[in-house]
This record gives C-alpha cells, sequence and structure tokens, in this order.
C-alpha cells in the first residue's frame, strides 16, 4: 500500500510535469467501485490551471491558492501516470486530466480502493479527516507526546494516522528494525530516548526513501524492506527475521535485536 513517500513521489510527478497548464477536460474510465467527483464538479476545473500542490501523509491535493483542489488517495495500489497524447494509454485508467498541449495526467487503479475528490480547503479536509500531524513535520516533543503518552503497541501506534499521519508497514517496520524496538512493545514503558531516536530513525526512513523517489531497488541493502521473509537472515546482527501479528498487521522484526 503507498505510504507517505510513494504519496509524496506521486505528488512531485504533477508538480513537476502538469502545474501551470491549462485544464482542458477528462476522460474517465471504467469506474466500477472507484469514488470519483461528479461531472458538474470536474467542469469546475475545466479552463483552470493547477499552480501548486501538497501533501498531508498518504493524502495528495493539487490546486491553486484559491482553490478548488483536486484531492487524490492512491487507496491499495493506485498510482499517477504523466504521459503525452500519443503515448501508450496507461492500463486501469479511472481518470485522465487532459491539459493543453497534449500532455495527460492519469490516475491509474488496478484494485479500485482510491479516489479522487473535488476538496475546498485542504485544512478543512485534514480536518474533517482527523488526521494527526504529518509524520515528516511533526517535532521532537510532539511526536514524545503522542508516540510515548500511547499504552498500546508501539507499531499500531506509528499506524495510527488519527495520531501521526503518512506512516504505513512497511516504514514502521523498517523503522522499528533499525531502532531497536519490537512491534509490541508498550510505547509509553519505552524511555525517552528511544522515543527521540526512533523519531529520527522514522524521519530518516521516509526521507530516505522519498530522496530515492520511492523506488525500492535504490534502498539500501541492509533494509529489511528486502529481507520481509520469515527465516531471513538478519542483516544487522545474527539474528533470523520472525514474524507476528500486531494490531492485525503483519510485522517481520527481528528479536535478537528488537527488544
Amino acid at each position: 500500500m503507498p505510504e507517505l513517500p510513494e504519496a509524496d513521489a506521486a505528488r512531485r510527478r504533477i508538480a513537476d510535469h502538469c502545474l501551470h497548464r491549462t485544464i482542458e477536460g477528462f476522460t474517465i474510465g471504467e469506474v466500477s467501485h472507484v469514488d470519483l467527483p461528479p461531472t458538474d464538479q470536474l467542469d469546475r476545473f475545466i479552463g483552470t490551471q493547477l499552480t501548486r500542490t501538497h501533501r498531508h501523509g498518504k493524502y495528495i491535493f493539487a490546486g491553486s491558492v484559491d482553490g478548488p483542489w483536486m484531492h487524490i488517495h492512491l487507496g491499495m495500489a493506485g498510482s499517477l501516470r504523466v504521459w503525452d497524447d500519443g503515448g501508450d494509454v496507461p492500463d486501469y485508467a479511472r481518470l485522465t486530466v487532459n491539459f493543453e498541449g497534449g500532455r495527460r495526467l492519469t490516475f491509474r487503479d488496478p484494485r479500485k480502493f482510491g479516489h479522487v475528490q473535488m476538496v475546498a480547503d485542504v485544512d478543512q479536509f485534514v480536518a474533517d479527516k482527523g488526521l494527526g500531524p504529518d509524520a515528516m513535520q511533526i517535532g521532537d516533543n510532539a511526536f514524545a507526546n503522542v508516540i510515548g503518552g500511547t499504552r498500546g503497541a508501539v507499531k499500531s501506534a506509528l499506524l495510527d494516522q488519527g495520531k501521526l499521519a503518512g506512516i504505513g508497514n512497511l516504514w514502521a517496520d523498517e523503522s522499528l528494525y533499525r531502532t531497536g524496538i519490537m512491534p509490541d512493545a508498550k510505547a509509553s514503558d519505552l524511555p525517552a530516548e528511544q522515543i527521540a531516536a526512533l523519531h529520527t530513525t522514522v524521519q530518516d526512513v521516509m526521507g530516505t526513501v522519498m530522496d530515492k523517489n520511492a523506488d525500492y531497488s535504490q534502498l539500501p541493502r541492509d533494509w529489511l524492506i528486502h529481507n520481509r521473509t520469515d527465516g531471513a537472515d538478519c542483516t544487522r546482527c545474527d539474528g533470523t527475521i520472525t514474524k507476528m501479528t500486531v494490531g492485525g498487521r503483519t510485522s517481520y522484526h527481528c528479536p535478537a535485536h528488537q527488544t
């Protein structure tokens, strides 16, 4: 499932290739079980330009200073594709924005769990969704209060989008693996220095993924992402990767160095 770094890579595609181009229209593909704006809302964008992008957690926004904004949620396997007229049309295309000059932006969603909405105010949308601070923006003290003040499992706290927006299963496991914390450790029992180290690691891990444009093949070979297999060798010690279930989510970890 796309997490914060993957969402930011998608946002950058819009920022790098689709801003300041007049929208001429939309092409709607097969949309069964895909949540898209009604035609009258899409029509409001025709003749306008996207001039800025924004991301909060896993949520992507593209619009202008006065709105409206187009909100895109990638769901389980969605992605954004930028292409030019005459090129190959992406498969599983649910919605395509047609810009002047033949530029196209397609929301591709093979599993149909994503959605596109029109949003008048981004800050109000974030508040209405009950999202916590963006995981890449939250400060040390706020992170310590949100995560360190949780009585449940630390991994469950990291995944709670109402506490912290943007972290999903992959990068929660990666951060705990690198910090030496068991996924089911009680968050409120962790010492302050370990909470601080976790905060630094979360932002370092996701920052690295963002720098690599969410291309996993470019990530360091000693990362857990390359070894998420029960029984694999741990890359940080002589232990063995093991899986467990925490809060209903499969968690890969090394019990030899994570405590």
